[in-house]
């Protein structure tokens, strides 16, 4: 579980709600359900109308990493690389076959099968490369459509505003009801705004960086793959691993 994630969606939105309550207002007052029904359903239609089906899938499926932390941290797959390089060095790249079972990393693991097959490694590199592009460009259009949704939020919660005030500018007769319409104007505002920048924005920019990150340990993954291939000191190799990786990672 990502802590960082669920502890800045219950700061962010909860500071709201205190900070309503500490004003004297209540939660009641927040709960407008016409208001959540306009930003929502307006900011979806949006975002379908301006995304590609495969980037509506493609989102949904990514924004669940972010409440979840990677399943193998990076300094356990250098690690699984090393033991590698050290099998390949101490008997033969042929006897990597034997431990490729072991392998947790499904990329690591078509390396190291093209590397046995005896695959020249420019070649292992240019398809892995293009490989390595496409899941980016793929997976960043997916990231996108939250940033998409974050830009949409808040005008549609302006629309939802100015519709509580034709409902209020055409009921003033009925005060009964003036109440309620302006509470739907303010409060679609505040959802809009609200979701927009502590939901959708932040979201998005979290998505992003962690596919950048994801691209990062892959080209890590690659380079070691080759470097194996290449016969190089298990002890040198791991070094430049280790240089792939941010301070706060090693």
């Amino acid at each position: 579980m990502d802590k960082a994630t669920w502890l800045g969606l219950l700061i962010g939105f909860g500071g709201i709600i205190a900070g309503n309550l500490l004003e004297g207002g209540h939660m009641s007052s927040l709960m407008q359900l016409t208001a959540f029904i306009i930003v929502i359903a307006g900011t979806v239609g949006a975002v379908m109308v301006s995304s590609s089906e495969k980037d509506l899938k493609t989102g949904v499926a990514l924004a669940k990493t972010a409440f979840k932390n990677e399943d193998q941290p990076i300094k356990e797959k250098i690690e699984e690389i090393v033991d590698c390089a050290r099998l390949a060095k101490k008997e033969s790249l042929l006897a990597l076959e034997a431990r490729l079972h072991r392998i947790q990393d499904p990329m690591l693991k078509g390396i190291l099968r093209n590397v046995v097959d005896g695959v020249e490694t420019e070649a292992i590199r240019d398809i892995y490369e293009t490989q390595i592009q496409t899941e980016e460009e793929e997976l960043l259009g997916g990231a996108k459509i939250w940033v998409d949704a974050g830009g949409y939020a808040p005008t549609i919660g302006i629309i939802g505003a100015v519709l509580g005030l034709i409902h209020v500018m055409g009921n003033l007769t009925d005060t009964s009801k003036l109440g309620g319409g302006i509470a739907v104007a303010f409060v679609a505002t505040v959802y809009g705004v609200a979701s927009a920048n502590l939901l959708f924005l932040p979201l998005g920019s979290k998505l992003k960086r962690r596919v950048q990150s994801t691209s990062r340990e892959k080209q890590m993954i690659l380079e070691g793959g080759l470097l194996i291939a290449s016969g190089m000191n298990p002890v040198i190799l791991e070094q430049k691993l280790f240089a792939f990786l941010h301070k706060d990672q090693k």
